[in-house]
């Protein structure tokens, strides 16, 4: 009998890393809303009752990038300077060029934006081929967001984070051994209601009942105390959540971030595509896992290496897999904006709460391959 645990976190969309991948991909939609071949590169850093905006953008439109950042940080639900951010009197500094000749030439013609791998994963242990730590993780993360937008819970604020450890026997969830939640709360709310609101109304409505048992480990605001949080407790940077968005660490990770770049840039629109690859590689039957990396250069169209492990799952052998890739696929960035229908304003949905798993999203779709 094989057993382990393995650990995966999640955060709210108040968590200030996750405010600046909000504000930076709610910028790239309204770029590809006026224009769908925008070239946006743009990043965001949040500290304390100020925002910068840095990087390059080049499309055929106007945007009011100062309008932008206030009605996200206001839509989060921050509004506070002495405790948060307040979205009416921060202070927004915006520096951007246009993007480089030097890369755009490569661009232009369909090639790569960047160098770069990347990693796509899929596994059968979910119903949306997720793992099932980083699956969890998100659903508490957004459940935490619900019951404050809601007030269910009124006294809590947007900054927040998951985590649980999961306990695998023979490679199959089994139990949660350890359930954290740290969450930004108003003043006047005492530990011990904190802690039981955040039990009842958060953790018992999402996570299975047959997944917790009396060794289950919980863990509300282990400091005791949450109150200064967002920008102000911590400075804020986009790309900086990587596994978030991305499998829990359960998977290989190339290190690109996606927020805020256009899809021309294959960390973000290739990871797309060979999650969408590994995802059907599974749901077709051909493994019970699969793993994918490609690689790219820039300027050049078609992927330097293909690389597939189904971890001694599979019933075609890896080098079969390859083969099929290449020949259902078209994997040049171009192939893989026309299939996922990659130049529309869809980007601000993906976010929050994981990239992947989400029904709605192209890359999600499950072919017959």
């Amino acid at each position: 009998m094989k057993q382990y645990y393995f650990t995966s976190e999640s955060v709210t969309e108040g968590h200030p890393d996750k405010l600046c991948d909000t504000i930076s991909d709610s910028i790239l939609d309204e770029c590809i809303k006026q224009d769908p071949n925008a070239r946006v590169a743009v990043e965001t850093f949040a500290s304390k009752n100020k925002i910068t905006l840095a990087g390059q953008i080049t499309f055929h439109g106007e945007v009011d990038y100062e309008k932008i950042v206030r009605q996200t940080i206001g839509n989060i639900g921050y509004g506070d300077a002495n405790i948060d951010i307040d979205p009416k009197t921060c202070q927004i500094d915006i520096n951007l060029t246009q993007q480089s000749q030097d890369i755009a030439m490569g661009v232009d013609v369909g090639g790569a934006g960047d160098q770069g791998i990347m990693f796509g994963y899929a596994s059968d242990e979910t119903e949306n081929y997720m793992p099932y730590a980083i699956s969890m993780a998100h659903k508490l993360a957004k459940r935490l967001t619900e019951v404050r937008k809601e007030k269910i819970i009124p006294y809590l604020r947007p900054d927040g984070k998951t985590q649980v450890t999961v306990e695998y026997e023979n490679d199959k969830p089994k139990r949660m051994q350890t359930i954290l939640i740290s969450t930004q709360h108003e003043i006047k709310i005492e530990q011990e209601q904190l802690k039981k609101d955040i039990i009842e109304k958060v953790i018992k409505q999402v996570v299975p009942k047959n997944m917790i048992d009396e060794k289950t480990n919980f863990y509300i605001n282990p400091t005791g105390r949450f109150v200064i949080g967002g920008p102000l407790g911590d400075t804020g940077l986009t790309g900086r959540k990587i596994i978030v968005d991305t499998y829990g660490g359960y998977a290989c990770h190339g290190g690109g971030a996606f927020s805020g770049k256009d899809p021309s840039k294959v960390d973000r629109s290739g990871a797309y595509m060979i999650r969408h690859i590994a995802k059907n590689i599974v749901a077709n039957g051909y493994a019970k896992k699969c793993e994918i990396q490609v690689s790219y250069a820039i300027g050049m169209e078609e992927p330097l290496s293909i690389c597939v492990n189904t971890f001694g799952t599979g019933n075609k052998t890896e080098e079969e897999l390859v083969n099929l890739i290449k020949e259902k696929f078209d994997l040049t960035p171009a192939g893989i904006i026309k299939y996922l229908n990659l130049n529309q304003p869809i980007y601000s949905q993906t976010t929050n709460y994981g990239h992947f798993g989400k029904e709605n999203l192209p890359w999600e779709k499950i072919i017959k391959i």
